[in-house]
């Protein structure tokens, strides 16, 4: 863990290293990768299955999960767990309802009526991880912003090692409008979802996160689909002052940390000796928690304390640092937050742990990673929606503002364009 302060005579330094600091692995795989998508390409199913039994340990007869293994591995879900999936379900298509657009249509004083109309995808594939956990937020989180905005086809990859299913990541699936699903993982399901197979139909946009295979995967066939975004490792940054509790800043922290080894925890604070209490909390935390190596190792190799003489200089660190996640502990989160022009998303207050956020407060979790929200946005209804704009001309419009586009053809040496105008402007003056 590093400990960063801006009164150091080598804290830019130090600040700017803290930026460039590569933590998603170094391994290349992207020869690996395209040879599984050749495969899936050329062979299909059969490079499905060969896959799925190598890297999964076993061999499924077939490749989609039946309404029937979905009934019997969800039967047994505990009530207040179905409970809180329902209501997490709720919050998170309520506020993604409230993003839906509007078609525009406006007249313009020249003549014409100019417009904009919004269209959902026809189909959307998700990708669910089946590795290290298994993450039935992030079906919800990814599926229904589609099925709000009206994609009418939702499928869903996730692997089912040793041919085990996860009941809850089937539920979510179910309960967020999936509407096909199938057992296979890794960059074999991006190539099946963008290419299709017999038993996969394309899809028009991939989502979802995925490891180094599977992020790779959805580089390489970005073009044919489109995806959501490549995401990297998870990361916070935690504003608070000495008022805070350092036990629970110290677990805001962990809560990123223990995602995996690359991910990045930050706390940003105006007190050194708050920083040091917070530090011997998260030591003390770590003895406790089952992933503590896991958590202990993020910490370890990529988490940072920075001390700031003021909340100005504070919000000016974390824009450059433009968080995925940002908590604001301070008296006034509304006040510091209006100054912050990059983060992913944003938890204002003591009450507000960012984990609320992950799991049943209404936004979306999924959100730009490696200082990419100082240009990209969270997931939304806008993923999976599309905009067609139009134009309609009178005569008399196309008489206004014709002889414009004609003179700018000409310009540009393209007299088929012009011609196609001054045609019918010739031809609206001899009626």
């Amino acid at each position: 863990m590093k400990t960063l302060n801006t009164t150091d005579a080598d804290f830019e330094a130090a600040f700017t290293a803290l930026l460039n600091e590569a933590r998603e692995t170094t391994a290349r795989v992207d020869g690996a990768v395209a040879e599984i998508i050749a495969a899936v390409r050329a062979r299909g199913d059969a490079a499905l299955l060969d896959y799925t039994t190598r890297f999964d340990r076993h061999t499924p007869a077939t490749l989609r999960i039946t309404a029937e293994e979905i009934d019997a591995a969800t039967a047994g879900i505990a009530p207040d767990l179905a409970a809180a999936l329902d209501l997490a379900a709720e919050r998170i298509e309520r506020f993604h309802r409230a993003q839906l657009p509007t078609d525009l249509e406006l007249p313009d004083p020249a003549g014409l009526t100019l417009g904009m109309r919004w269209n959902a995808l026809d189909a959307v594939g998700l990708y669910v991880p089946g590795g290290k956990a298994s993450y039935p937020s992030s079906v919800l989180m990814n599926a229904l912003p589609a099925k709000v905005a009206g994609v009418q086809r939702i499928a869903m990859c996730v692997p089912t090692p040793d041919g085990e299913l996860a009941p809850l990541v089937l539920a979510a699936a179910r309960r967020a409008g999936v509407t096909e699903v199938y057992r296979i993982g890794g960059a074999q399901a991006v190539a099946a979802l963008a290419y299709g197979t017999a038993s996969v139909a394309p899809v028009d946009r991939i989502v979802g996160p995925g490891n180094a295979y599977v992020a790779e995967a959805k580089r390489q066939v970005f073009g044919r689909v489109g995806i959501d975004s490549i995401a990297g490792p998870s990361e916070v940054v935690v504003m608070a002052d000495a008022a805070q509790d350092p036990a629970l800043v110290a677990m805001d922290l962990l809560a990123q940390a223990e995602h995996d080894e690359s991910a990045q925890s930050i706390l940003v604070t105006d007190s050194a000796a708050f920083g040091l209490r917070v530090a011997a909390a998260v030591e003390a935390a770590l003895a406790e928690l089952p992933r503590a190596a896991i958590a202990g190792a993020s910490w370890r190799d990529h988490g940072a304390i920075v001390v700031v003489r003021d909340w100005a200089e504070g919000v000016a660190l974390v824009n450059r640092l433009a968080p995925e996640h940002l908590e604001i502990l301070l008296p006034d989160p509304a006040a510091v937050f209006a100054q912050v022009r990059h983060a992913g998303a944003a938890f204002l207050g003591p009450w507000c742990p960012e984990a609320l956020g992950d799991y049943c407060a209404g936004p979306n979790h999924v959100l730009p990673t490696g200082r990419t929200a100082r240009f990209a946005s969270g997931l939304s209804v806008f993923d999976f929606l599309k905009r067609t704009t139009w134009v309609q001309a009178s005569a008399a419009g196309l008489a206004a503002i014709g002889p414009a586009a004609v003179a700018l053809a000409a310009a540009e040496g393209l007299d088929a364009h012009g011609r196609s105008v001054a045609l019918r402007l010739a031809r609206s003056e001899q009626t």
